[in-house]
């Protein structure tokens, strides 16, 4: 599903976030990637979401090389991927099932489609009954939640989260993380960014550690299985 290919990032200036990453995400796959701020974990989620391009190397993404992706290809290629972030980006003046239906309005699907869609995706993260609130009247749990469901209302082959617990109490971290869990359980790829170490060592996942641009290979020197150092 996510192929790096001795990737780097440089920024004007002269600044590397990333430094020739080789690292595969095998389809149906979830991993946790860490490291101290500025290592590079939301440099490396922006190159697979082609929010930023990747200086040098390949990023291939469910067989497609987004080298080669060009402007009008994008919408398409996005359509696969569900993005969450920890300041939510929700549209405030709109309710929450406007919030959670405007990627599929903007695919073209029929209204009879988009309140399916939206419904399904609401109560899978159990805010169905909130659909006509908007955002500012929800905690910052709930709010979290409709920006999950949002990312998933098009069915998308590929999850990535920027910290999206990272204004949570531990409780509701966990809530959140189990959402992740159960969209794998059903084939959906899940790449996380996270602070949260003590959370995700509970789960049974890959652990990809950054450190000043580059992926630790821990113990196992294996550049395909990193894991986190105990």
């Amino acid at each position: 599903m996510i192929l790096f290919d001795q990737v780097s990032k440089r920024y004007q200036g002269g600044n590397e976030a990333l430094s020739n990453l080789n690292f595969h995400l095998h389809p149906g796959e979830m991993a946790f990637l860490t490291g101290h701020s500025g290592a590079g974990k939301s440099t490396l989620l922006k190159l697979i979401a082609l929010i930023e391009r990747a200086s040098t190397g390949n990023v291939i993404i469910g067989g497609k090389n987004l080298n080669k992706v060009g402007r009008h290809t994008l919408p398409y290629l996005r359509r696969n991927m569900g993005i969450i972030f920890q300041d939510y980006q929700l549209v405030y003046d709109r309710t929450v099932f406007d919030n959670v239906a405007l990627p599929l309005i903007i695919s073209g699907f029929s209204s009879r489609e988009v309140k399916k869609r939206v419904h399904a995706a609401l109560d899978k993260v159990g805010l169905l009954r909130f659909e006509k609130k908007y955002p500012i009247t929800l905690s910052g749990g709930e709010q979290q939640r409709v920006s999950i469901a949002r990312a998933v209302v098009n069915k998308p082959a590929l999850l990535l989260a920027d910290e999206a617990t990272g204004n949570l109490d531990p409780d509701l971290s966990r809530e959140i993380m189990n959402l992740f869990m159960a969209f794998n359980q059903v084939g959906v790829t899940v790449l996380i960014a996270t602070h949260d170490i003590p959370l995700i060592k509970q789960l049974d996942k890959r652990i990809m550690q950054l450190s000043h641009g580059q992926l630790n290979p821990g113990k196992t020197g294996n550049t395909d299985q990193f894991m986190l150092d105990s």
